[in-house]
């Protein structure tokens, strides 16, 4: 994954003034948009559009301080007014394309690329699992993404579960795992930056099809799943588990993420505060 992310970096570059569209480049990575976009965020901090904008405004500067009209310059990466590109510059640099030319002002964002980087490795156990199609129940909400720390209103979502809706749950728990599981899924396209929703559901992996009214039925299809195992201080170790699998796990694997629900669970140690077991558990398939 690493050679086919620094051919992309490469591709962009060529293709700086064109209509760059980014489902073409995940296109031309040769995996899924999703599993793309979800890998160069955990590994840049980026989201692919942010970094194509950067690169571009980074060589505006320079075509700027070359000589070239404002007005040329617009056009050249895609802005259909000089006024869209003038606020654009502006919130980028801090400074207007006009004060960049007339006091030779520059500001750089120079092209990515991606290496292993060797410090004190970091061990992933995993395994991977071929199940069935089976159906979420439970309870969901809209929640704001949040990458540390406890999610308030996932918090929230699971002190409003009645009575009647756990002994529903555990009713029609019939396939592994047996647990109470936090799955998400229905991502905002901004999820990346750690803004908008995605929706949380809380609830049990059923093979039922006949479900209390009192809970949600989210089918999901036969997948083949990774399953990364961890255990250490809640939530911080489930949290740094989800980053790495991203930006460790799947760049250097032979599979990609696909675009359904992943899910967790978690079993807080009775003789150990604040310490957890958890499974997280990754829908994808072979590259």
């Amino acid at each position: 994954m690493l050679k086919e992310l620094n051919q992309v970096m490469e591709y962009i570059e060529d293709h700086l003034a064109d209509d760059l569209s980014l489902e073409l480049i995940s296109e031309y990575a040769g995996v899924s948009d999703y599993h793309f976009r979800k890998v160069f965020f955990y590994l840049s901090g980026l989201t692919l559009s942010e970094y194509v904008k950067n690169r571009r405004l980074s060589e505006a500067t320079l075509d700027l301080l070359h000589g070239e009209k404002v007005t040329d310059v617009a056009l050249k990466y895609g802005y259909q007014s000089l006024d869209g590109f003038t606020r654009a510059y502006k919130k980028w640099s801090g400074y207007l394309p006009s004060e960049a030319i007339k006091h030779g002002l520059g500001k750089s964002f120079p092209k990515l690329s991606f290496a292993i980087s060797v410090k004190g490795g970091v061990n992933m156990e995993f395994r991977i699992e071929e199940k069935p199609a089976f159906n979420l129940a439970g309870v969901s909400k809209r929640v704001p993404m949040q990458f540390e720390g406890i999610n308030n209103e996932i918090v929230k979502l699971a002190e409003s579960i009645t009575e009647e809706q756990r002994k529903e749950m555990r009713s029609l728990q019939n396939i592994e795992p047996y647990e109470i599981i936090n799955a998400s899924y229905e991502a905002d396209a901004k999820f990346m930056k750690e803004e908008g929703y995605l929706t949380h559901l809380i609830g049990v992996l059923t093979t039922e099809d006949e479900i209390s009214p009192l809970l949600e039925k989210v089918p999901v299809p036969s997948y083949t799943w990774a399953v990364f195992p961890n255990e250490g201080p809640f939530p911080t170790t489930l949290q740094n588990t989800m980053a790495n699998i991203y930006a460790q796990w799947l760049p250097s694997s032979n599979y990609e993420v696909i675009d359904a629900p992943s899910f967790s669970f978690t079993k807080m140690d009775p003789e150990q505060s604040g310490h957890a077991y958890s499974e997280v558990w990754v829908p994808v398939r072979r590259r």
